[in-house]
């Protein structure tokens, strides 16, 4: 990294956490025993289970093995206030990563090698932002949850069925708490075209194409999808279609990570940053004065 950006000092999941995602976790919450049920029976297996796969499965970076990597990480850590996890490299062709985002022993992030061949390393620690913003919300209960869900309603021939209504409710939160994430990653990258273009790649990149994309047509492209919902069908037609997905759609994402770019709310955030990080004045991870 070769710019200076301000380290969030004491930053709390709330100072950042989208309204929809803070009105989807409220409505979770009135459903009485979900906490206690996945945080002491189900997530202690699920996590050693993950341990032993990434281990057995996957490339560990640390300072030694990918240290680019791990410095995008550390740096990423260091502006949000939160410890590090564990950051896997997975050979998968499909562009995507994801984290089990657990207050526990082993918290992780997994990242394939086809995203990381389809970005540049700031919209690299982008994705491992948005993760980061998983662990620093305590995303864990019902990201875990809406996996099970989605687990049961493939398997069991009445799951679908069964779990039907509350898989819409898990679902909406889970699309809820991505916009929260992608906040995660403009706090880290302190650049919305950042985040934008790693959305744009996200939705029709590849390695070759990925230099020839236009950011400012994408965004054009998120406003025009907005002016769908000015007809009732459209409406309609929207939700239909997103009402299944476990993200909201790249388009809208981008539009909202553009808005709150220019917000009062992020602008304040940055300046209630007491301390300003320079890892091209000093590669070891400098600390100095705001």
């Amino acid at each position: 990294m070769d710019i200076s950006k301000t380290l969030l000092v004491g930053l709390k999941a709330d100072h950042f956490r989208h309204p929809l995602d803070l009105k989807a976790t409220q409505a979770l919450k009135q459903l009485p025993g979900l906490d206690i049920l996945v945080r002491n029976l189900v997530s202690p297996i699920a996590e050693q289970f993950f341990y032993l796969e990434n281990i057995a499965s996957s490339v560990l970076v640390s300072d030694r093995q990918l240290p680019h990597l791990h410095k995008l990480l550390q740096e990423a850590c260091r502006i949000l206030d939160l410890e590090s996890p564990q950051l896997y490299i997975r050979q998968h062709p499909v562009p995507n990563a994801y984290t089990f985002a657990m207050r526990g022993k082993q918290p992780f992030i997994v990242i394939h090698t086809a995203l990381i061949e389809l970005l540049t390393p700031s919209e690299i620690q982008a994705v491992i932002a948005h993760e980061l913003g998983h662990l620093k919300c305590d995303h864990s209960v019902y990201l875990t949850l809406a996996n099970l869900i989605a687990l049961a309603a493939s398997q069991l021939p009445m799951g679908a069925v069964l779990v039907q209504n509350f898989q819409s409710q898990i679902l909406e939160w889970v699309r809820c708490a991505e916009f929260t994430c992608d906040r995660a990653a403009l706090l880290v990258t302190q650049d919305a075209k950042v985040v934008a273009s790693l959305l744009m790649k996200l939705s029709g990149g590849s390695p070759s194409l990925a230099p020839q994309l236009n950011l400012e047509a994408f965004l054009e492209q998120a406003r025009s999808y907005d002016a769908i919902s000015n007809s009732q069908i459209g409406e309609m037609l929207k939700q239909v279609r997103t009402s299944e997905m476990t993200h909201p759609v790249p388009v809208l994402r981008a539009r909202e990570i553009d808005q709150w770019a220019s917000s009062r709310d992020y602008q304040q955030l940055l300046h209630r940053g007491s301390i300003q990080y320079n890892s091209e004045a000093n590669p070891k991870g400098g600390w100095r004065n705001w």
